[in-house]
C-alpha cells in the first residue's frame, strides 16, 4: 500500500499511466504450463435406448456460502510464509524474480488461463498476471468481476533502507492479500460451475511504486470497460484490539459497489465490525482500486486502517519496514474474515444472485 498523494496527482498518474508501459505494455501469452480448463466430453450411448432415458439428476453448484468456507487457512498461511521467503518482493531486489516464480508455479498447476501483463516504468520493468476464470456451462459476457492484490514490497521506512539489499518481507503488505488470491484461484478453478460471468484475479506489480502496474493496466483497457466491479485487497492482517477494516472507494460511482460489499458482511454473517466506509477522493489512501475507480469502473478495497491510532486500531507501525513479517500478522482471524468477505462479494456480482 502507498498512501499520501493529493488527488489531483492521482488523476494526473491515471491519465498519464499509459505512457509508463510504452509499446512493452501489452499482454503477454499465457504463461508456461497453463491451460485453459476443458469441460469433460458428453457421454455416448453404446446401444439405442427402447425408452424415453430418465434425466439424470443435475447437481446444485455450491452456493456463495459454501464457496467461501472453502478458503483454507492453513493454505493462507502456507503461501504467506512462501512469499516471505525470498527476502524482498522489492522490484529492484532478486526475491522480487522468486515471488513471481512461486506465483506462476502454484497457478500452472491449477489448470487456469495465466497472462502476463508487462509494462516498464523508469526503466524497471514490472509484470502483473492476470488469471482469467470463466463459467463452466455458459460464455463469458460483460460485467467481468476483478479482485486484486498487489505483491511487490517495499521497506523504504527502515533506517539504511537499500532497495536492492534490504529485507522487504511484506508479510501484512501485501502478502495477506496475495496468499488470498491464490486460494480463490484454487477454489474457482474446481467451481467453475457456479460461475455466470468472468472474474480476473490480477497480481498486480509496482503498487509500492505508486500503482503503476494497475494504473498502466487500466490505461490499455478500450472502452467501454469490460469490468462491471473491481475488489482489491491489500494489508488485512494486523489488528490486536478489534476485527476492524475500512472499506474505500473513491467516487459516486463506487457506492453501489460499497453498499454490496458491506451487505456480504452481514448475509454471510462474516463479522468485520467495525466495517468503516471510507471516501478516499482526497488521495490520502491509495491502492490498486483507485486508477479504475478514478477512471469510472466501479472499484472499493478492503484495507486495515493505519497509521493514526484509535480505540479500534493501534496503529501498524511495521508496514514497509524489514518488521512487516509473518509474525507480525497479529490477527489472523480478521486475515481469514477479510479474504471470506472480498471473495463472497465477488461472487455476488459474479453467480447473478
Amino acid at each position: 500500500m502507498v498512501r499520501g498523494l493529493a488527488l489531483g496527482f492521482v488523476l494526473l498518474l491515471v491519465v498519464s499511466a499509459g505512457a509508463c508501459g510504452g509499446p512493452s505494455g501489452q499482454v503477454a501469452g499465457s504463461t508456461p504450463g497453463s491451460t485453459n480448463l476443458t469441460q469433460a466430453p458428453a457421454r455416448t450411448a453404446t446401444s439405442p435406448p427402447t425408452a424415453s432415458p430418465t434425466p439424470l439428476p443435475t447437481a446444485t453448484p455450491p452456493s456463495v456460502g459454501a464457496l467461501i468456507q472453502l478458503i483454507d487457512a492453513g493454505k493462507l498461511n502456507d503461501h504467506l510464509m512462501a512469499l516471505t521467503s525470498v527476502v524482498s518482493r522489492d522490484v529492484h531486489h532478486p526475491g522480487h524474480a522468486k515471488a513471481l516464480a512461486y506465483l506462476k508455479e502454484q497457478l500452472g498447476a491449477m489448470g487456469l488461463q495465466v497472462e502476463s501483463y508487462r509494462n516498464v516504468y523508469q526503466g524497471i520493468p514490472l509484470e502483473s498476471l492476470l488469471v482469467t476464470v470463466d463459467p463452466l456451462n455458459a460464455p463469458p459476457t460483460a460485467g467481468w468481476v476483478m479482485i486484486c492484490a498487489h505483491y511487490d514490497s517495499i521497506s523504504n521506512r527502515s533506517p539504511g533502507w537499500n532497495a536492492s539489499t534490504s529485507a522487504a518481507p511484506g508479510a501484512d503488505d501485501n502478502g495477506t492479500g496475495t496468499a488470498a488470491l491464490l486460494e480463490y484461484a484454487r477454489i474457482l478453478s474446481q467451481n467453475r460451475a457456479s460461475l455466470t460471468h468472468r472474474i480476473v484475479l490480477a497480481f498486480f506489480d509496482g503498487e509500492e511504486l505508486f500503482f503503476k502496474g494497475s494504473g498502466a493496466y487500466v490505461s490499455s483497457l478500450a472502452k467501454p470497460y469490460p469490468y462491471s466491479a473491481v475488489i482489491n485487497i491489500d494489508m488485512v492482517g494486523f489488528n490486536p484490539i478489534t476485527d476492524r477494516l475500512d472499506l474505500i472507494w473513491y467516487t459516486n460511482g463506487s457506492a453501489g459497489l460499497r453498499d454490496r460489499v458491506a451487505a456480504a458482511n452481514d448475509r454471510y454473517g462474516i463479522g468485520i465490525a467495525p466495517l468503516n466506509a471510507q471516501f478516499a477522493g482526497d488521495g490520502n489512501t491509495i491502492l490498486d482500486a483507485a486508477p479504475f475507480g478514478l477512471a469510472g469502473m466501479p472499484a472499493v478495497a478492503l484495507v486495515q486502517r493505519y497509521g493514526e491510532n484509535d480505540a479500534t486500531f493501534p496503529g501498524n507501525y511495521t508496514f514497509h519496514t524489514v518488521n512487516d513479517t509473518a509474525a507480525n500478522v497479529s490477527n489472523r482471524r480478521l486475515w481469514l474474515k477479510a479474504a471470506k468477505l472480498t471473495l463472497a462479494a465477488a461472487l455476488d456480482l459474479a453467480t447473478g444472485n
